[in-house]
């Protein structure tokens, strides 16, 4: 891919993507959105982080989609969905352009399932009343404001990026070494294996995909969410990677306190994306709750 590139190009950087068989094109909230769809059972939707596409769900996939259908998609801007205005990068407005989508896959899940800014999304849309699952699952969401200092600078300062074009250029251009992907992912506290890094690199190459991050990053506003946590209604389950230093683990379990009957999962040695480096585990987390609370059936033999 040309470092230059505006949006990632299915046809090159989409060639062997993950579960590619999976994947088709649909319209919705004046957008083409990269879906990725497959199983029977009950809807189990996935929603992805900041930065990230579909591949970060590569394993766990097709392991969920033994017991569920899976709809997986790329939010907007990222991955191979069509870029909004950048107005339309914060939280509410994502939330609803989701909604339409799921209007038109004709999709309501009974598990959700979001990855740190992701799972945000999906609490936002429950609290909105757009999606109601029996089960919300938080994989190291980043569902509090950020604290102290970083509170102060982090969401000031990347507006100011966001506003400046040339900065995703740069970022893509600086992200065509390898290193300093792999260095980044590094920082989340997680080991991603070699076929994670490949498809991570290739998207920050895209001027476009560094923008959507970016501009999620500037329009993000978590304090109505936060104040609005203890109204959520399906059953929280809060994932939490005890090595994660992306999303303090802190913030999860501040949440569980504020959120009735929210079950804290954590993980001992597993990062920020805690869902790459063990996909079984997930499924096994996931798919049990859904039994315990009757969306599956019980094993066989029970």
């Amino acid at each position: 891919m040309r470092v230059l590139d505006e949006r990632p190009s299915w046809q090159y950087d989409g060639r062997d993507w993950p579960n590619r068989e999976a994947s088709r094109f649909v319209e919705a909230a004046g957008l083409k959105w990269h879906v990725q769809t497959a199983g029977q059972g009950p809807d189990l939707l996935l929603i992805h982080g900041t930065g990230a596409a579909t591949h970060s769900w590569r394993g766990l996939f097709p392991l969920l989609r033994k017991d569920f259908r899976v709809v997986a998609p790329d939010l907007p801007g990222h991955g191979f969905t069509e870029a909004p205005d950048r107005r339309r990068l914060s939280l509410d407005a994502m939330a609803a352009d989701l909604s339409d989508l799921l209007e038109v896959l004709e999709v309501r899940p009974a598990v959700a399932v979001g990855h740190s800014a992701g799972a945000a999304i999906l609490a936002r849309m429950c609290l909105d009343g757009s999606i109601d699952p029996r089960l919300l699952v938080s994989l190291n969401g980043a569902l509090l404001p950020f604290r102290g200092v970083a509170g102060r600078f982090f969401s000031p300062l990347a507006k100011v990026l966001a506003a400046t074009s040339m900065f995703p250029t740069l970022f893509a251009t600086r992200a065509s070494n390898r290193a300093v992907v792999e260095r980044l992912l590094r920082g989340t506290g997680s080991a991603v294996d070699e076929e994670g890094v490949e498809f991570y690199w290739r998207l920050v190459q895209s001027a476009g995909h560094c923008a959507a991050a970016l501009g999620m990053m500037a329009n993000w506003d978590l304090e109505p969410l936060m104040r609005a946590l203890p109204k959520l209604r399906p059953q929280l389950d809060l994932i939490v990677g005890e090595r994660d230093r992306t999303v303090d683990p802190n913030v999860s379990r501040r949440v569980s306190g504020r959120v009735p009957g929210a079950r804290l999962v954590p993980l001992p040695g597993l990062g920020h994306l805690a869902h790459e480096e063990a996909p079984q585990r997930m499924m096994e987390i996931i798919s049990g709750r859904a039994q315990e609370l009757g969306i599956l059936g019980a094993p066989a033999g029970q």
